[in-house]
């Protein structure tokens, strides 16, 4: 075999994208000593989004102090690049893993602490800023984002609504501070999530209970956002709230669209068109990719199905180690997928295959290779 690309998401809880890509591209290279293995680290918009691009396109991080969802101070980091591009993480500001358990309520939570973030790249003269909105902990319609830039929602009594319970009395929109930021450069919200801003699809719906919104909070927000979606609609004389992707990251998008022409874009073509991974492609007879859990849910626009689909159409096999194989798993063959192989062996407890991740990636992944190279009857490429 010539060469091997391995192109894994993180696996979410226990190792990083460069982690696990690493794991894998190491037994490759102990079973295959003849091939070129290639290691591309990847993300879909939500946690390991800088990891994925900041080595590979020679990026340099910035620093800010910021929030995170319980408005805590945070120093955070975010990526800047030579063209003058920087990109930002919601999940390193606004993220559920920021939070403990009993912490998450999107009620209560903010994302006035990621709008600091933008707000730094946009003085420090970023364009296009690119932010990823996966992992967040917020169903705030953006709102506590927009006021950090200027762009605040108020309610009867003048009060600015910076989170999830305000949304519902929300009275009217005070952009003057905005227009006075100027900005004129680009903002590229990233997203793997096609879902609109309201109604059984919506932010509130879909995502607020793994927020930690009970059904009657999850019944207020969705009322709160489509409130807001009314307010901004008015104001901006456009309709959004049915656009794809609006209900990404609790709404976060909103607002930036209707008053700064910020855009939405899916996060996993971003980044491979980035890295170049078509060119990359060209040659490889096997690709491999990966994440924490593979059911369902990857086929629909995750990162390994986007990396799936592009391989298979470039001729080479693919295979597909995570940590577990859920229900729905078997529907990445569709996609061009000939390989399925789940790294926690079957009677493991999660925790203890949490915390043993890597030996468990390590050991599939070397027994994977082996079965490649001893079965000569297996056509790599397809």
């Amino acid at each position: 075999m010539k060469k091997i690309v391995i192109a894994t998401d993180s696996f979410k809880g226990s190792l990083s994208a460069p982690e696990a890509c690493a794991i894998i591209a190491r037994q490759a290279e102990l079973i295959f000593p003849e091939a070129e293995v290639v290691r591309l680290p990847i993300s879909d918009g939500g946690d390991g989004l800088i990891d994925a691009l900041l080595g590979q396109l020679n990026g340099v991080e910035g620093w800010v102090e910021a929030e995170d969802p319980l408005g805590r101070p945070k120093q955070v980091r975010y990526a800047v690049f030579k063209d003058g591009s920087a990109l930002i993480e919601m999940a390193g500001t606004g993220g559920l893993t920021l939070l403990k358990a009993h912490e998450c309520n999107p009620m209560r939570t903010s994302t006035y602490g990621v709008g600091l973030v933008i707000l730094n790249a946009i003085k420090n003269d970023a364009n296009p800023i690119y932010v990823g909105l996966g992992g967040s902990a917020t169903v705030d319609g953006g709102t506590g984002a927009a006021a950090a830039l200027g762009l605040s929602f108020h309610n009867e009594n003048g009060e600015v609504v910076l989170s999830g319970e305000g949304l519902e009395q929300i009275q009217s929109i005070d952009s003057r501070k905005l227009s006075e930021l100027n900005y004129t450069g680009k903002i590229i919200f990233l997203t793997d999530v096609t879902n609109p801003l309201c109604g059984p699809n919506g932010a509130a719906a879909v995502f607020g209970p793994q927020k930690g919104a009970t059904p009657e909070q999850v019944a207020r927000l969705n009322r709160g956002l489509e409130n807001l979606a009314e307010r901004i609609e008015q104001e901006a004389g456009i309709q959004l709230r049915d656009v794809p992707g609006m209900g990404a990251a609790g709404g976060f998008a909103l607002p930036f669209v209707a008053f700064m022409r910020a855009e939405i874009r899916r996060g996993i073509d971003f980044v491979l068109d980035s890295i170049n991974f078509d060119q990359i492609l060209i040659g490889a007879e096997l690709v491999v990719t990966g994440e924490g859990r593979t059911d369902a849910q990857s086929t629909m626009g995750k990162a390994i199905s986007a990396v799936a689909a592009r391989a298979s159409a470039a001729g080479a096999r693919v295979g597909v180690i995570s940590g577990s194989l859920g229900p729905g798993s078997e529907r990445m063959f569709n996609l061009g997928v000939k390989d399925l192989v789940q790294a926690m062996p079957d009677g493991q407890s999660l925790q203890y295959a949490m915390e043993n991740a890597a030996e468990n990636l390590e050991r599939a992944a070397y027994d994977y290779f082996c079965r490649l190279n001893a079965d000569q009857s297996i056509q790599l490429k397809n």
